[in-house]
């Protein structure tokens, strides 16, 4: 028995429920509080800590990290190339990397490509350097819900959306938060490029097994430091290529989606040794059955 409530974000709670519902035969009772908003809930301040359990956190919360549901569905809108979200994680990376092997690293252009809108004023200064600099990068915003003129796109009209497969054509792609961890790392890993990581403060699960300087290169939150980083690796194109290489495979070996629901089972069972009482199942419950959907392999 395992008692989940939710209230609001169905698609979000759908891609939860996927992998829950893998294993649910697997596991024992339990009761858990699962959010599926984009901000983790336990400030580091309350106490007693509260068990719930979040996509994404800072070092300033206590949440418990897990899986976030758009490995299955749920993920942000991008219109219109992604009109229900950038779509199920193990078919994406079949295409990522079909791209990846179109684009190996000396065809790749050695640049800098960012696309995305500006859900952080945190993002303006690489679009300010590619304006400066567009030998160096190749960075514009796009349109979001948000857009109300040019001013959200720093005075000039929306950049197309380019879909991630053609992300693959660069050598150096960027990564940064949005509204909470971004959901496009991993994505960005599967091109073989190498992958330029802006701040530090938003985790996902995956985030601390990723070594700076081993499979990505860390950047400063101000992007102060990002000139010499880029000038750095177009000197030492061997050494860039090598930590772009470690990247890719650290995902394609350890983010496969049977991970993914292996990470679920072990996070759920050892939740559910910590509980201090037996939980009963509530009448006003509604019980949730999996059923193969069309989508699914």
């Amino acid at each position: 028995m395992l008692n989940i409530r939710h209230l609001s974000f169905l698609c979000r709670c759908s891609g939860v429920e996927h992998f829950i519902l893998k294993v649910v035969n697997r596991l024992p009772d339990l009761e858990v509080v699962i959010n599926v908003r984009d901000y983790p809930q336990v400030p580091g301040w309350v106490q007693p800590v509260l068990p719930v359990l979040s996509f994404s956190k800072t070092a300033d919360y206590q949440d418990i990290m897990y899986p976030a549901w758009t490995f299955w569905e749920g993920g942000p809108a991008v219109w219109p190339i992604y009109p229900t979200g950038l779509g199920r994680w193990d078919l994406m990376r079949d295409d990522l990397k079909k791209s990846a092997a179109r684009w190996p690293w000396k065809k790749k252009n050695p640049k800098g490509f960012f696309r995305g809108s500006r859900t952080s004023s945190e993002r303006d200064p690489l679009i300010l350097l590619s304006r400066e600099a567009p030998d160096l990068v190749d960075a514009e915003y796009t349109k979001n819900q948000a857009w109300k003129s040019e001013k959200d796109t720093l005075g000039r009209p929306p950049a197309k959306e380019i879909p991630l497969v053609d992300h693959c054509e660069y050598k150096y792609l960027f990564n940064f938060r949005g509204v909470a961890a971004s959901f496009r790392l991993k994505h960005l890993f599967l091109c073989g490029s190498l992958v330029f990581h802006v701040g530090e403060d938003w985790l996902e699960f995956f985030y601390p097994q990723l070594k700076p300087w081993v499979h990505y290169i860390p950047v400063k939150q101000d992007l102060s430091d990002l000139r010499e980083l880029l000038q750095f690796v177009k000197e030492n194109d061997a050494v860039a290529e090598e930590i772009a290489v470690r990247g890719q495979n650290f995902i394609l070996n350890h983010l496969r989606m049977e991970d993914v629901s292996c990470y679920w089972e072990r996070l759920l069972t050892d939740f559910s040794k910590l509980l201090k009482y037996k939980p009963k199942r509530k009448s006003n419950y509604n019980q949730i059955i999996h059923r193969a959907s069309r989508s699914e392999l």
